[in-house]
């Protein structure tokens, strides 16, 4: 589990906003103050391997939370992956030559602008592929059909620009992880996945994008509408990559099984 606090049940809703992406500036706090404590995300526990992060500001955040800031001249808070809708973004990892992982679990990020940190996000939707999603690729693993959510929690981040710094709490960011019931296999190459989320709330869900300071392009994910485009911040016009963490561990399943039946005989 990486849920604190409390325990919920959740349900799939189709109450999403139709936007592509979020896309504003405002000076003045549109809201402010935290609905609800809401549990709040413990991990990664294994992790594998990180899309790169979701914040870039450690403790400046109301409450003492962390912050995911939006830069100038960028203006996107984040892009539409609602599934009801069929909206999707992709994004890329790549397993080292001569390496083999087992993953055994998926976390990835969205919010839904309002909600406060108590999570209104109700499914996580993911699909593994051989290759870029323009280039006619395999499926590996998943669809975009089950919700393979198995819990979801406040990541201790809310996405705002530098003018609302430590007082904005309108988009928390939160954690949706899939365990896996199956692990996945994978040996060296470069893999894509397709992700989209499901929630309550009136606005997203929205992916936010990954951030380093000072650095306007992040990555080089894509968004499914009516076709694949690449993602870019309207304002700076610079590509953006989409933060997700695989937890999981180094060597395939068969390696891991007979080193456990060698470490059971001492």
């Amino acid at each position: 589990m990486r849920i604190l606090l409390c325990v919920f049940v959740v349900l799939v809703s189709s109450a999403v906003a139709n936007d592509a992406y979020e896309d504003a500036w405002s000076e003045t706090p549109e809201y402010v103050g935290i609905s609800g404590p809401g549990p709040v995300w413990n991990g990664p526990l294994a992790e594998l391997y990180s899309n790169g992060p979701w914040w870039n500001s450690v403790g400046t955040g109301f409450g003492g939370a962390d912050e995911s800031l939006l830069e100038l001249p960028g203006t996107t808070w984040g892009w539409g992956f609602q599934n009801p809708l069929g909206y999707i973004i992709a994004d890329d990892f790549t397993v080292p030559t001569g390496e083999t992982w087992t993953i055994e679990s998926i976390t990835c990020f969205g919010y839904q602008t309002g909600s406060g940190t108590t999570p209104t996000i109700n499914g996580l939707f993911l699909a593994l592929y051989d290759d870029g999603p323009t280039s006619g690729p395999s499926l590996i693993w998943g669809n975009m059909t089950t919700n393979v959510m198995s819990s979801v929690a406040w990541s201790n981040v809310y996405r705002l620009n530098e003018a609302l710094s430590g007082t904005n709490t309108e988009r928390p960011i939160m954690a949706a992880t899939a365990d896996l019931a199956s692990s996945i296999v994978l040996t060296e190459g470069t893999y894509w996945l397709h992700m989209n989320m499901a929630g309550t709330g009136a606005s997203g869900p929205w992916a936010p994008p990954i951030v380093i300071m000072d650095q306007p392009a992040t990555g080089d994910a894509y968004q499914y509408i009516t076709s694949w485009l690449p993602i870019t911040d309207t304002g700076s016009g610079a590509p953006q990559g989409i933060p997700f963490v695989l937890e999981g561990s180094l060597g395939g399943a068969l390696e891991q099984s007979t080193w456990g039946e060698i470490k059971s005989v001492f």
